[in-house]
């Protein structure tokens, strides 16, 4: 089973009744184990969460703290990126060389290096005076 076919599967479970756009994710942890998320939306939109956070979030649950690959597919007519924040989220966790794939639930599919998302990504580096 690829990454496409888990983000497939786990969006079948993503909750939105209220824009009715279902997302899955699912990446490929440093140690090599698959966590998948789906997104959560809440009738307070701002509080919903994006089925990227939620992978991230189950990968951190399960003990690892880096991915090495990352599949996101959505019922849209094009790939779909990553929103803005999660696009951050991502390269706080992206091993070097990390890769996203982004995928319509018809099978178009777009690739490209997790670094390339967010160029000037706000790192710890940024943060070594503190």
């Amino acid at each position: 089973m690829s990454l496409i076919d888990d983000a497939a599967a786990v969006r079948l479970n993503a909750y939105a009744p209220y824009s009715k756009f279902k997302v899955g994710a699912a990446l490929k942890s440093s140690s090599g184990a698959v966590h998948v998320g789906c997104n959560v939306e809440n009738v307070a939109y701002p509080e919903g969460t994006c089925a990227e956070a939620g992978a991230l979030a189950a990968m951190i649950a399960a003990g690892d703290t880096g991915f090495v690959e990352i599949a996101v597919i959505a019922d849209s007519p094009s790939p779909v990126p990553p929103c803005g924040g999660c696009r951050q989220k991502l390269a706080e966790f992206a091993d070097a060389g990390a890769r996203i794939t982004m995928a319509t639930t018809d099978g178009v599919t777009q690739e490209m290096a997790v670094a390339d998302l967010l160029p000037g990504a706000f790192d710890a580096g940024h943060m070594e005076s503190v």
